[in-house]
C-alpha cells in the first residue's frame, strides 16, 4: 500500500507534540452504494500504533466511528531532536501501513 500516513513531531520544552493524517476511507459497513443498492462493506482502521526509539507512546484501538482520513495529535514526554517516531496502523482487512519520521 502506498503511503498513507503523514506525520510531524516536534519539540516544545520536554513535550513532543505528534500531529498525523491517515488518508483511509473508513466504511461503517452500514452505508448503501446509490447506484446498487448494495451494502458497502465495512473497512476501518482497528489499531493505531505510535513508538518513539522503538518504547510505545500510543496505542488506540478504533472502530467505526472514526471518520473518513482520520487526523491524529497528541503528546509525550521523553524526546529530543532527531529521535526516531514510527507510527503505524491495521485495518479490519489485515492491510496496514507505517511511517517513520525524525522527531524537529
Amino acid at each position: 500500500m502506498a503511503k498513507s500516513i503523514k506525520v510531524r513531531a516536534k519539540v516544545k520544552g520536554e513535550t513532543t507534540v505528534v500531529k498525523a493524517l491517515i488518508s483511509h476511507a473508513m466504511e461503517t459497513g452500514q452505508r448503501k452504494n446509490k447506484k446498487t443498492g448494495k451494502m458497502i462493506p465495512a473497512h476501518f482502521i482497528q489499531e493505531v500504533t505510535c513508538s518513539h526509539n522503538g518504547n510505545d507512546v500510543l496505542n488506540a484501538d478504533w472502530g467505526t466511528a472514526i471518520s473518513k482520513n482520520p487526523y491524529l495529535s497528541f503528546k509525550f514526554n521523553g524526546a529530543k531532536k532527531g529521535d526516531t517516531l514510527k507510527m503505524s496502523w491495521v485495518d479490519n482487512k489485515g492491510e496496514s501501513d507505517s511511517v517513520e519520521a525524525k522527531i524537529k
